[in-house]
């Protein structure tokens, strides 16, 4: 017999387990595939401010309180010659509960959002790889073809797909549709220390991003159990122009920032060192007949201000929306997700524009508002997540006075 759906979702992750949670909670009957047996480790691990929203919705701010992670009060920037910023306060800008956010351990984060979902009446299926997209034969999306735990093959069909898999990327890869950044293809390295220094009192928390004189940046997370987490990101041809090695390579970058080098000189690296690329790329489009992109699937930026769980919590309540308004008008066609592709893409290029000043040699954000002091509440709104309502024209006029910034991609359009 084969199975039905209203929503069938691929990938278990942050976009996927929001969409879950939402559409079953509105009485649609979800099916979740997730290829992994969770808990598994993730890399992500900083949130923004304004994911509290999309967490709020989801009804999970007293288990974010519950769960002891690390409370996320600001960022601060540090030169290789170990000049610290002023950290960035995000209840200086608002006041508001999402002002202070967190720091998570993604295998936990993750599990909480896959049972939250569970708990709404999503049926998840774990150890359950999708193969491919079934289509009819005008090419709408109609289901997918699944190997489960045991190692069968099985089909299941539903009106609306909603491609959660990372950067796996079901859709994008396998259609053709997948484009990397032009210019924003950095590496990253990382790995964890115990017993590594924090900063004194509410400064404990802080997401720091040092430099590493022009080549790039590291990020330093504190986790809760006493663990940092440590990366850095530069151009590939950069970090391994002398090794290959990680382990060696991040020794080596240590001694190139001297506040990154004092404050893990007391810890103790453990565990493996982890290394991925191909960190900025996008789908040309974010639908099809019967079929929706979110999260990484659909799009991922460089991590350098910790938008990749916001967009991908974000997108998932888009999602849950937009699927739920196409179910109850009966027409899940490409064209009924156009206003959900123009949200997300704007909200991405907001952030693409920072992502892209931060790496040009001539731009900073203390030059940029000293001569424009007027956009100092619009750069704070889109470094905190609000990056799908304000209209950022006139910040993106100040930042040109001081870096290249990209045009719009043409990408978000529904395939003709």
């Amino acid at each position: 017999m084969t199975e039905r759906y209203d929503v069938i979702i691929i990938g278990a992750g942050p976009a996927g387990t929001t969409t879950a949670a939402l559409l079953a909670a509105r009485g649609r009957r979800v099916l979740v595939l997730e290829k992994e047996k969770f808990p598994r480790y993730h890399i992500g691990e900083s949130l923004m401010p304004y994911c509290w929203f999309t967490l709020n919705r989801l009804g999970l701010i007293a288990q974010m309180h519950e769960r002891a992670f690390v409370k996320k009060h600001s960022v601060q920037f540090v030169t290789a010659d170990g000049r610290q910023s002023q950290p960035f306060y995000f209840f200086q800008h608002y006041d508001h509960p999402s002002a202070v956010t967190w720091q998570i351990e993604r295998a936990e984060f993750d599990m909480m959002l896959l049972d939250n979902a569970r708990a709404k009446g999503a049926e998840v299926r774990e150890q359950t790889a999708v193969q491919k997209l079934l289509r009819d034969d005008s090419g709408r999306v109609v289901g997918v073809e699944a190997i489960g735990v045991d190692g069968k093959s099985f089909h299941v069909h539903a009106p609306v797909t909603v491609d959660c898999s990372g950067r796996e990327r079901v859709a994008a890869l396998r259609d053709g549709w997948y484009q990397r950044d032009p210019k924003l293809n950095k590496l990253a390295i990382w790995s964890y220390w115990r017993g590594a220094k924090r900063d004194p009192g509410i400064d404990e928390g802080n997401t720091t991003v040092a430099y590493v004189g022009g080549r790039g940046w590291f990020w330093y997370i504190p986790l809760k159990n006493d663990i940092v987490s440590l990366g850095i990101v530069a151009e590939k041809d950069y970090l391994f122009s002398a090794s290959k090695d990680p382990a060696a390579i991040m020794a080596r970058e240590i001694e190139r920032n001297v506040w990154i080098r004092d404050h893990i000189a007391g810890g103790t690296q453990f565990g493996e060192y982890w290394v991925t690329s191909e960190f900025s790329y996008r789908s040309r489009h974010p639908a099809a007949d019967g079929l929706l992109l979110a999260g990484d699937a659909f799009a991922f930026l460089d991590p350098v201000f910790s938008s990749g769980v916001f967009l991908a919590l974000k997108s998932g309540e888009l999602a849950a929306d937009a699927v739920d308004a196409a179910l109850t008008a009966g027409d899940t066609s490409g064209a009924r997700f156009s206003e959900y592709g123009a949200t997300l893409c704007r909200g991405i290029e907001n952030m693409r524009k920072l992502v892209y000043a931060f790496y040009d040699e001539d731009f900073s954000f203390g030059k940029m508002i000293k001569a424009h002091p007027a956009q100092r509440g619009a750069l704070t709104d889109s470094l905190i997540g609000d990056l799908f309502e304000r209209d950022f024209t006139a910040l993106h006029a100040a930042m040109r006075d001081f870096a290249e910034l990209p045009p719009v991609l043409e990408y978000g359009s529904t395939p003709s």
